[in-house]
């Protein structure tokens, strides 16, 4: 499997995870358990130091109990506090599990059901321990006439237990269901959190992982437009080592001195040529620098036949072009349009800076192009390399030239320092 797809494949599985429910993401931890102890903990203690503090506490809250002893509501109050820590525990769990992303008519319908026969058993227990709890023991009262004898005790009354139906009709539970409310309220704002939370981080991630992925797909085409302007070079170079060693072939028998002048330049030529290395854009002033190697090649071959002009700005020399790309251009000048005539050949090369653009211009006074033109080995590279290094920025356009001959024109953006990939396919 590839890194991709395996990244791909783990993205999927991470996302399926976080977006189930009861997903790991949410579970409680070990710190937030503690959190929930220590603040029903806390509750209590507060309960019980205001009921020590204030006695019209106490009394209030036996009165609530129904019970006339307020000296254990303090114990009560324990009691309640810790029975609702048990039971936030699960009511959380039951919001992990069913709170779901979105709330829905029938969930809340069901979590209030759910609060109403808690509630219930909880006050309904609370009564039952109330009755334990803050009942007096008996105590000697003092000898009253009537009683069977000295020392004897009055037990005491207690009121009757409040049967489950009562607890309805008195609506005692509602403080419970209020609680209940509360715990389950903080329960689902803690489950949305959490699951924000999570995807959040999930979306970071994915970004991040969407960045390293677009980043490797550009090194990937970076590489991919460098093996093909590398193909396009072993294309070009042959081509132009062929005709020229064809033209030495030629020159041997009619003109030896001129041959081996012609082999002098082609080995300059070709050692400057192997020393530019891999660079795919180079100065405009190397570029002419190789162009005039070359045409000092072609006037070997050519005589006395052959009139050369390069007309460029010096400001220009720093100009970033593609590595030999006026060389096919020239030679398919020859080539097409000077290899069959009979008078003096004319190569016109011009640069000029157009506002943002560089303009290299080729022309001879040849025949001219044909009505229907097929471009060759040269001018299909050229176009070729233009395309993968400036995208849509570039154009190349071979048109008949006024007076006769052929014109080709290459358009492309003016720098002079390396453009990157991203800016060059805009």
């Amino acid at each position: 499997m590839s890194p991709v797809a395996g990244r791909r494949y783990e993205m999927t599985d991470t996302r399926h995870e976080a977006g189930g429910t009861g997903g790991s993401s949410t579970r409680l931890t070990p710190g937030e358990i503690f959190a929930i102890i220590a603040f029903w903990a806390f509750l209590a203690v507060l309960t019980a130091a205001g009921r020590l503090v204030d006695p019209r506490v106490a009394a209030v809250a036996a009165m609530r109990a129904m019970r006339p002893d307020p000296s254990g509501a303090n114990t009560l109050a324990l009691v309640e506090y810790a029975l609702w820590a048990a039971l936030t525990l699960p009511i959380f769990w039951m919001t992990r599990r069913y709170g779901g992303d979105r709330p829905t008519l029938k969930r809340v319908l069901v979590f209030l059901v759910i609060g109403v026969v808690l509630a219930v058993s909880v006050d309904a227990l609370l009564q039952v321990i109330s009755r334990q709890v803050m009942t007096r023991p008996m105590l000697p009262p003092p000898t009253a006439p009537g009683l069977p004898f000295p020392g004897a005790t009055f037990p005491r009354r207690l009121p009757p237990a409040q049967p489950v139906r009562g607890l309805f009709s008195r609506f005692s539970f509602l403080y419970d269901f209020i609680v209940y409310v509360v715990v389950l309220g903080a329960g689902l704002a803690r489950n949305y959190f959490v699951r924000y939370q999570a995807r959040l981080e999930e979306t970071r991630r994915l970004e991040a992982e969407a960045t390293e992925l677009r980043a490797e797909a550009a090194e990937l085409h970076a590489q991919v437009t460098d093996a093909r302007l590398n193909a396009l070079r072993t294309q070009l170079n042959p081509h132009f080592l062929f005709n020229t060693l064809n033209a030495v072939s030629t020159l041997v028998d009619e003109d030896p001195p001129g041959a081996r002048r012609m082999i002098a330049r082609l080995s300059d030529l070709l050692r400057h040529t192997l020393g530019e290395g891999d660079d795919q854009e180079i100065p405009l002033a190397r570029e002419l620098e190789m162009l005039r190697r070359y045409l000092d090649i072609m006037e070997v071959r050519f005589q006395d036949k052959l009139e050369v002009s390069i007309e460029t700005d010096a400001s220009l020399d720093d100009a970033l072009v593609p590595n030999l790309v006026l060389q096919p251009l020239v030679e398919n000048a020859f080539r097409h349009g000077l290899a069959l005539m009979q008078t003096v050949g004319r190569v016109a090369v011009r640069v000029v800076r157009d506002d943002g653009d560089l303009v290299l211009t080729v022309r001879d006074n040849g025949r001219g192009p044909a009505k229907e033109v097929h471009e060759g080995v040269g001018l299909t590279n050229t176009r070729a390399r233009l395309t993968q290094l400036y995208g849509a920025r570039q154009r190349l356009a071979l048109t008949a030239a006024e007076g006769g001959g052929a014109l080709v024109e290459v358009r492309l953006p003016y720098h002079t320092t390396p453009q990157r990939r991203s800016a060059r396919n805009a």
